[in-house]
């Protein structure tokens, strides 16, 4: 496990812990740069479905797709458009989830009741710098529960149920702001849904003035 002041060697060696458990179908407790999440491999119900019964969260409801590098998030994307994958480049990394359009129908299981539509998260976590496995994610709490910036801040269910533990040490605590971007492409239309972590001007920078209200 990572802590505070460790060497980058050993973030390398909680990236390859991470990539094994989430392999193998397991539940990881990791930092992101917000708050503390819990990830599985997307593609396996199994592991989602244990994640959203640990949460006491309903399948109907999606999660975001992580990725720990943005090159690997715009590869995995290929049919995002000119002027929304522009718009990655100028948001991301950061703590910001993006809603994008979803044609492909990619991970429907993160997708909840709507595989239309894809959350993405690149987060800056130098404790997962190098990952190259996408994961579902989740924050680490109860569904309605506080977002912890600390592991203790962890309900102890959770932190005893999962496969893997990584401790990033205190986190700014404040979740990402979500924002619409499904528009974008056509029209350069964007809506904030959650402010968080990014705030208003920031994204008006990237994006231009707020069109979504």
């Amino acid at each position: 496990m990572t802590g505070p002041g460790s060497e980058p060697e050993s973030r390398g060696a909680d990236a390859e812990a991470f990539e094994r458990c989430l392999a193998v179908g397991g539940l990881a407790l990791f930092p992101a740069d917000t708050v503390y999440g819990i990830a599985c491999d997307p593609s396996n119900r199994f592991a989602v479905e244990r994640l959203y019964l640990l949460k006491r969260r309903t399948l109907g409801k999606p999660s975001a797709v992580m990725f720990f590098d943005l090159e690997l998030a715009l590869t995995a994307l290929p049919e995002l458009g000119a002027r929304t994958r522009a718009a990655l480049l100028r948001l991301l990394p950061g703590g910001v989830t993006l809603l994008l359009p979803n044609p492909a129908r990619r991970w429907p299981l993160a997708c909840g009741a709507d595989s239309a539509t894809l959350g993405l998260r690149v987060p800056v976590s130098p404790a997962l710098a190098g990952v190259r496995w996408p994961a579902l994610q989740s924050s680490a709490n109860r569904a309605g529960g506080p977002d912890p910036l600390r592991l203790q801040d962890v309900p102890e269910l959770l932190r005893v149920a999962v496969d893997l533990v990584v401790d990033g040490g205190e986190l700014p605590g404040t979740p990402s702001t979500v924002v619409d971007l499904r528009a974008f492409e056509e029209s350069g239309r964007w809506e904030v849904v959650r402010l968080g972590a990014v705030a208003e001007p920031e994204l008006s920078d990237a994006l231009g003035p707020e069109t979504g209200r």
